[in-house]
């Protein structure tokens, strides 16, 4: 059973959201986080009930095809009625070497784990970027192009890295929203939402008035961490 505390936002009455973070390729661990959802949903079923990826499904993982393979194509698990993938770094990085072919784009990708996404789609040879998008599925460059920077529900904000302290969220800029740290991490003031995020890993998910942080490292060795939003309260679980 999830062990529920006093969240720092609420959501309307009879709504749910489970966000997910940071996947990197454990195709597993999301499989065993929907199921988790699922058996989570069955026990306590809401009235309307959002699923949302906060983004870094690729890179460094074993299977990077697999994931996106599952978010872009597979059915939600029982009971969730709406999904929302988000635009991580990584997914960022990956659409720029393949789609802007420029060798800063290719070595920033390949530094951060893209050997491995490639790797994944089967492409033996990662020294030639120009055949990099030939090898990739084009359904799945397409359904990287349509991810959401951001996630309205409730008093909560979703976004995979984080926001700017002083700026509204319309005000944001993507590169922060995709890659910020601090000052983010370190902000003690409020945001215009309670901000739910991944990109930084950490040992345990974090819990603080502005911001819930659930990048815990699940392709470092730690968990996959999913956070449950309900009306004024919050829970984890982990995969």
């Amino acid at each position: 059973m999830i062990a529920f505390a006093r969240a720092p936002a609420t959501l309307p009455e009879g709504e749910r959201v489970y966000a997910v973070g940071d996947v990197h390729g454990c195709l597993d661990r999301l499989r065993a986080m929907h199921g988790a959802i699922a058996e989570d949903i069955a026990r306590r079923p809401a009235a309307s009930v959002t699923l949302v990826h906060i983004g870094d499904y690729v890179d460094r993982g074993p299977n990077s095809a697999g994931v996106l393979d599952r978010l872009a194509a597979a059915p939600p698990p029982p009971g969730v009625g709406a999904v929302v993938n988000l635009l991580g770094n990584h997914e960022a990085m990956m659409l720029d070497a393949v789609t802007l072919r420029t060798p800063a784009a290719a070595r920033l990708w390949l530094a951060n784990g893209g050997e491995a996404t490639l790797r994944s789609f089967g492409l033996g040879d990662i020294d030639d970027p120009a055949a990099w998008g030939a090898c990739l599925p084009a359904d799945r460059i397409a359904f990287l192009q349509g991810l959401a920077l951001t996630h309205r529900a409730g008093g909560y904000v979703f976004v995979h890295a984080g926001l700017r302290p002083g700026l509204l969220i319309a005000e944001q800029a993507r590169e922060d929203l995709l890659w910020i740290r601090e000052p983010f991490l370190s902000a003690e003031t409020a945001f215009e939402a309670v901000v739910v995020h991944g990109h930084t890993p950490v040992p345990a998910p974090v819990l603080r008035p502005n911001r819930i942080g659930i990048d815990t490292g699940a392709v470092m060795g730690g968990a996959l961490t999913g956070v449950v939003l309900e009306a004024d309260r919050v829970g984890f679980i982990s995969a």
